[in-house]
């Protein structure tokens, strides 16, 4: 009898130590999901919900707020209360604010499934297909200057955009200058029609 309380008191040491290694694994396992984590793969488990109302600081001090609509390669589409859709630069954002439920379900969530075609397009592919609509924008540029008007062309790693009044249609008689801007100088890009999006 005595043996037989002895094999089970090692028996229930023993599963105590199999759970508390088993327990330490799956923290060790936890610990590397999330040290694996970008910011962008967080922002597309925020976006497949739509309806995060984020803070964005930028590296110049801009801040803007809006609705997370979109995330691609490089970018982030946020929309804002008057309707206005803006792309960030990802690589321009200092910090972004949002309730501290949704941080955290952001690093809880599972990695993304497949890519979709909007997480694939860089910025460049969106700054094109705002040229093709002639759609009249602002550019915030990282030093903090703005540009209003319309890009005329995305090229490989800069833009052509024509400066006019954002109300005014592109004419060549309401241009005001012309300006070529590295794609690495935007920090975003608002898109000033409304019924615009991405």
């Amino acid at each position: 009898m005595r043996w037989d309380r002895f094999f089970e008191d090692l028996e229930g040491q023993l599963d105590s130590e199999w759970e508390a290694e088993r327990a330490a694994l799956d923290s060790e396992a936890e610990r590397l999901r999330i040290s694996r984590l970008s910011m962008r793969e967080r922002l597309q488990v925020l976006a497949a919900d739509a309806g995060t109302a984020l803070t964005v600081d930028l590296a110049d001090g801009a801040v803007l707020t809006g609705t997370l609509t979109a995330v691609g390669a490089d970018w982030a589409g946020l929309q804002a209360s008057d309707g206005r859709t803006t792309v960030l630069a990802l690589d321009a954002v200092a910090g972004i604010g949002m309730p501290e439920a949704e941080l955290l379900r952001s690093a809880r969530a599972d990695a993304p499934g497949p890519r979709r075609l909007a997480e694939r397009m860089t910025l460049g592919f969106v700054l094109r297909s705002l040229a093709r609509r002639r759609a009249p924008v602002t550019l915030h540029l990282r030093v903090g200057r703005t540009l209003v008007g319309t890009i005329d062309r995305a090229l490989a790693d800069h833009l052509d955009v024509a400066l006019h009044d954002a109300e005014a249609p592109r004419r060549s008689g309401a241009i005001q200058g012309v300006r070529m801007v590295p794609l690495s100088a935007l920090a975003w890009v608002r898109i000033e029609a409304r019924d615009v999006g991405l």
